[in-house]
């Protein structure tokens, strides 16, 4: 009777911790413990474990907590298929477009950017006189009559030279008939690629393969820009780690003189100079004496600004020529005539008298950047034989390009 009475009061404690631990325990996985994939283990582990309690404890008699929620069927992790792997490297590309879209672009041409075309900026007059041959090209018109007209006197009107313009049009008159050329876009092709020809290789200042020290004599009549060519000559080759000197001599003007000083000081070069009226080949004597002591490797000679009228100004250039080759027979090492560009084809009758006299080994073609019109680097090119070294593009010190012809002829034509 007392047995029933405490089985009816507290249950019969021999079959209730069974079904306590029944009810307590997860519940069986379909799969067998060899067969459970990484996955699932992981999916299972995160997962919250039931306490299991002590048939003896008092919570033990307690009804038992209900059974945890199911966990959501994409535990198990299915693998990465085609589409889903595209789906995720279309997604990673996406943010990488995006990122390089907001970075900055580098100005640095190390950075992968290219670099600027120097002489796009000095050509915008030259450009302005293409005007309807430009918009011809740029349309892909039939080449017509007018065409050939229009263009022809563009030429001349840009400074090329009638005679340096007949021979380009009848070379290229030539060369649209044996191609039969019929669209203005085909004639603009074989006009640069005539242009290119015309100005040849990029020739680059040379220097001396015998001697330690690099002489280069600057010529040229007054007002071109020989003494500021010379000092943004000078402070290119000593950016470039060179051991440059300057020598003043145009003594004919004391302005000159001082001039070069004043360009030596701003652009930190020494410079070797006398009184005015004094022998330039005295100062120059005495540039190469200092240049050897010092231990320079480049001599820039300033010289005075001669007419071919002025025979003894021209005796004089000639007589510095002798001195440098006391020192050096093959110096000077480079003749550089330095011509204004808004001259046009009246500078081309000096530069004749000067390429003979002074056996002129380059130009440097200054002022560009005003109201001169590039074509005269045709005329220089094709008349006078000489290559173009330098491009004066601007008025500060570091605004002096070595010519490119691609370079320049894709600035007329307005491409980078």
């Amino acid at each position: 009777m007392f047995k029933r009475l405490r089985e009816g009061l507290f249950g019969r404690p021999d079959e209730s911790a069974p079904e306590t631990a029944a009810e307590t325990a997860p519940a069986p996985r379909p799969e067998t413990a060899g067969e459970t994939a990484p996955e699932t283990a992981a999916a299972a582990e995160a997962e919250p474990q039931a306490t299991t309690q002590s048939p003896s404890s008092p919570a033990a008699a307690l009804p038992a907590a209900p059974p945890a929620p199911p966990a959501p069927p994409a535990q198990t992790r299915p693998e990465p298929g085609p589409e889903r792997g595209a789906g995720r490297a279309a997604a990673r590309q996406d943010a990488v477009d995006v990122a390089a879209a907001t970075q900055p672009v580098s100005p640095e041409p190390h950075g992968g950017v290219r670099v600027r075309n120097p002489f796009k900026r000095s050509l915008g007059r030259t450009r302005q006189l293409f005007g309807r041959v430009t918009q011809a090209f740029e349309e892909d018109e039939e080449i017509s009559p007018e065409l050939w007209d229009e263009l022809e006197e563009t030429l001349i009107s840009g400074d090329v030279g009638v005679q340096t313009t007949d021979k380009l049009m009848q070379t290229l008159r030539d060369r649209a008939q044996a191609e039969g050329m019929t669209h203005a876009r085909q004639l603009r092709d074989a006009l640069k690629e005539e242009l290119e020809l015309m100005l040849g290789e990029p020739e680059p200042l040379l220097f001396s393969a015998t001697s330690p020290i690099s002489v280069y004599l600057i010529v040229g009549v007054n007002g071109v820009g020989k003494t500021t060519t010379i000092a943004k000559l000078g402070n290119q080759l000593k950016r470039q780690k060179h051991r440059v000197m300057l020598a003043a001599g145009d003594t004919f003007r004391a302005a000159a003189i001082e001039q070069l000083r004043t360009w030596g000081e701003r652009v930190g070069l020494p410079v070797i100079s006398h009184q005015h009226g004094a022998d330039p080949g005295a100062v120059v004597y005495d540039a190469m004496q200092a240049a050897q002591a010092r231990g320079a490797d480049v001599l820039i000679v300033d010289t005075a600004g001669r007419l071919h009228t002025k025979f003894n100004l021209m005796e004089e250039l000639k007589k510095i020529m002798r001195v440098l080759q006391k020192y050096d027979p093959e110096a000077p090492h480079e003749v550089l005539l330095v011509m204004d560009a808004t001259v046009g084809q009246n500078g081309l009758l000096q530069a004749k008298q000067f390429v003979q006299d002074a056996g002129v080994s380059g130009v440097v073609l200054t002022k560009l950047d005003g109201t001169a019109r590039g074509g005269i680097v045709f005329a220089v090119a094709a008349e006078l034989g000489l290559p173009i070294k330098f491009i004066g593009t601007g008025e500060q010190v570091g605004d002096l390009a070595p010519f490119d012809p691609v370079a320049f002829v894709d600035a007329l034509f307005e491409e980078e």
